[in-house]
């Protein structure tokens, strides 16, 4: 007798063919998708009546890069998509690496799944990963003037720039940060009966 994991991976394998590496753990199933057959993967998954993963749940980023304590060789940026079939009632993960790490690059499911949009917004702002076809890609979170991709593993914890206002010039104003960097190391205090009765 097959699990109902084992009939969703059979179903996958059928419906995507060789082009996806299809994997379980944990009671969930992972797929991954090269980029250049990522779009017709997810319309794939979409429109195929033994799958009918209807419902986009999330979209996010990944940088991989200090990924297995920097053990990870692979590509840098992936996009990660969590589907939902209620017909079937199961789901699927979904990751595709964009293939530069310069300039990550992936396709837009915007036109498949209506709720990718800001989804690929906030993969854009937070982590620079493109959406080719996406027809409103800008920043969504974080200022028009701000430099650089917060989430990613190599961004400064300070940041670039500060912002505070100037009650000369009557007005907000962006400047170089002047946090010098330092540790701290917790002090840590304890009794020598602590935790005994």
């Amino acid at each position: 007798m097959t699990t109902k994991l084992e009939t969703l991976e059979l179903a996958l394998q059928t419906a995507l063919g060789e082009g996806a590496v299809i994997s379980s753990a944990l009671g969930e199933v992972t797929v991954v998708v090269k980029a250049a057959d990522y779009l017709a993967a997810m319309l794939t998954l979409r429109d195929d009546p033994a799958l009918k993963f209807d419902q986009l749940l999330d979209l996010c980023g990944v940088d991989y890069s200090t990924y297995g304590e920097g053990a990870w060789d692979g590509l840098r940026f992936a996009a990660v998509s969590h589907l939902l079939s209620l017909d079937y009632n199961w789901r699927v993960r979904v990751r595709v690496f964009a293939p530069d790490d310069e300039m990550p690059l992936v396709a837009s499911i915007a036109g498949i799944w209506r709720s990718a949009n800001w989804y690929e917004r906030e993969a854009f702002d937070l982590y620079g990963i493109l959406f080719e076809g996406h027809n409103d890609l800008r920043r969504i979170l974080t200022d028009y003037g701000f430099i650089g991709h917060p989430f990613r593993k190599d961004f400064p914890i300070s940041g670039y720039v500060e912002m505070r206002y100037d009650p000369e010039q009557k007005r907000v104003i962006y400047q170089p940060v002047t946090i010098e960097p330092r540790e701290i190391i917790p002090r840590v205090i304890r009794e020598e009966t602590y935790g005994m009765k």
